[in-house]
C-alpha cells in the first residue's frame, strides 16, 4: 500500500524554494496543509521563486489539484514566481484549465457543520479504517514473531540491549516510587477498618494478595504505558514524519522486524522483571504502615505475608505482567506507525498510544479476572 502524500522543502541558494511530493496524494489519506508551504515560504530569507520535485509522487487525485491550485494562488499574493515544469503534464493542464475559466462569484459558500448522520458516518469510516490497519499490523507482526523463532528475523542485538535497559533498569526509580506509595495506600486504608476489630495482622494479608495478584502488574503496566508506550509512539512517529520508515522499505528492511520487533520483545522481558520488583516494594509499603501505625514486627508481618500469598499468586501476576507488556509496546508501536506528517502528530501519537495502552491492559485484567475465577486460580 502505498504511502500517504508528504511534502518537504529546499532551498537552492536564497532565490527558489524545492516542493518535493511524494507518496500518494488522494483524499483518502491525510494529506500536508497549504500553512505549512505559506509558514515555509515567508520565512528569512523570503524566496523569489517556486518550484517542485514530483518523482516521488506515486498516485494522485483532485485533492492534489486543489493543494496547488492554493499554493499558486498564495504565490500570486505575494509575487513569488511558481515555475510547473517539475510537476506532472496533467497536472499542469488541469491547472491551466482551472485558471482559464473565472471564478463566479458567490460560488464559494461557508462550510455548514456536518449533520449527525454524517458524523456518525466519518466516524464509522475512520473507526473501520483503524480496525483493518489494526488487524493488518497484528497479522505482520505474527509473521514477524514467526521469523524470530526460526532465528530469521533482521535487527540489531545492540538496539534490543539498548531497548532493555531504557524498558528497565531506566524505570525501577518510578516503579519504587510508585509501588511503594501504593502498598503505604493500602495498608493505610486496611488498618484504618481492620482496627476496629482487631484484626491489624491480617492487613499484611490485604496488601500481600493485593499487590501480588493485581494491584504488581496493573500499576507496572499503566506507568509503562505512559512512560514506555509513548516513547516508543513518539520515537516512531517522528521516523515516519522525517521519512526515515520509508527510508527502510526502500532499503529492503521490515520496518516491524527492525523497529517494532525488538521493542516488543525488550518489554515483554522486562515487565515480569519489574512486577516482581513493585511486589518487594509494594509489601515494604505495608510493612512501614503495619510497623509503624499497628505496632507490629518486621518478623511477624512478613510471617504473616508468606502464610497469606502463594506461588500461584505470585506467579499469576508475573503472567500478567508479561502480557501488559506485549500490549503495551503493540499500542505504542502501532500509533506511531499511524502517526501523520506534522510535528502536532506526533504529540497526538503519544497521547493516543497511552489511552490504548491503559485500556487495552483494563480489558486483559478483566479477562484475566474472569479467566482465573473459572479456573479456580
Amino acid at each position: 500500500m502505498a504511502s500517504s502524500g508528504a511534502l518537504s522543502f529546499e532551498r537552492t541558494g536564497d532565490a527558489t524554494v524545492v516542493l518535493r511530493l511524494s507518496g500518494s496524494w488522494s483524499l483518502q489519506g491525510g494529506l500536508p496543509s497549504v500553512a505549512e508551504v505559506e509558514g515555509y515560504v515567508v520565512s528569512a530569507p523570503r524566496p523569489m521563486g517556486l518550484s517542485f520535485d514530483t518523482r516521488g509522487l506515486t498516485i494522485w487525485d483532485s485533492s492534489l489539484l486543489t493543494f496547488l491550485s492554493k499554493v499558486a494562488e498564495f504565490c500570486q499574493q505575494q509575487r513569488i514566481t511558481m515555475d510547473r515544469s517539475g510537476l506532472p503534464s496533467g497536472i499542469r493542464r488541469l491547472l491551466d484549465l482551472a485558471e482559464a475559466v473565472p471564478e463566479r462569484k458567490g460560488a464559494r459558500k461557508k462550510t455548514a457543520e456536518p449533520l449527525l448522520l454524517e458524523r456518525i458516518g466519518n466516524t464509522t469510516i475512520a473507526t473501520a479504517g483503524s480496525a483493518v490497519e489494526t488487524l493488518a499490523f497484528l497479522g505482520e507482526m505474527t509473521v514477524a514473531f514467526a521469523r524470530l523463532l526460526r532465528m530469521k528475523a533482521r535487527y540489531r542485538a545492540s538496539d534490543l540491549f539498548l531497548l532493555i535497559q531504557e524498558c528497565g533498569a531506566q524505570a525501577l526509580p518510578i516503579i519504587t516510587l510508585i509501588s511503594f506509595l501504593v502498598g503505604v495506600i493500602l495498608a493505610f486504608v486496611g488498618a484504618v477498618q481492620l482496627k476496629q476489630f482487631g484484626g491489624q495482622i491480617y492487613v499484611a494479608d490485604l496488601v500481600g494478595i493485593a499487590m501480588m495478584r493485581e494491584m504488581g502488574a496493573m500499576m507496572t503496566a499503566i506507568i509503562m504505558a505512559g512512560r514506555t508506550g509513548a516513547a516508543f509512539a513518539a520515537r516512531l512517529g517522528t521516523m515516519k514524519v522525517t521519512q526515515e520508515i520509508d527510508a527502510f522499505t526502500a532499503a529492503g528492511f521490515s520496518a516491524l522486524e527492525f523497529l517494532v520487533l525488538p521493542r516488543v520483545v525488550a518489554l515483554a522481558l522486562m515487565m515480569p522483571l519489574l512486577c516482581l520488583y513493585s511486589d518487594f516494594v509494594g509489601l515494604l509499603g505495608g510493612a512501614a504502615i503495619g510497623v509503624g501505625m499497628l505496632d507490629l514486627s518486621w518478623t511477624t508481618y512478613f510471617q504473616e505475608t508468606t502464610r497469606a500469598i502463594t506461588l500461584t499468586d505470585t506467579f499469576g501476576g508475573v503472567f500478567k505482567s508479561s502480557v501488559y507488556g506485549v500490549l503495551i509496546a503493540l499500542s505504542g508501536c502501532l500509533r506511531g506507525l499511524q502517526c501523520g506528517n506534522s510535528s502536532s502528530a506526533v504529540g497526538d501519537a503519544a497521547t493516543s498510544a497511552v489511552v490504548s495502552g491503559i485500556v487495552a491492559i483494563i480489558v486483559a485484567c478483566g479477562i484475566f479476572s474472569v479467566a482465573f475465577y473459572v479456573l479456580g486460580i
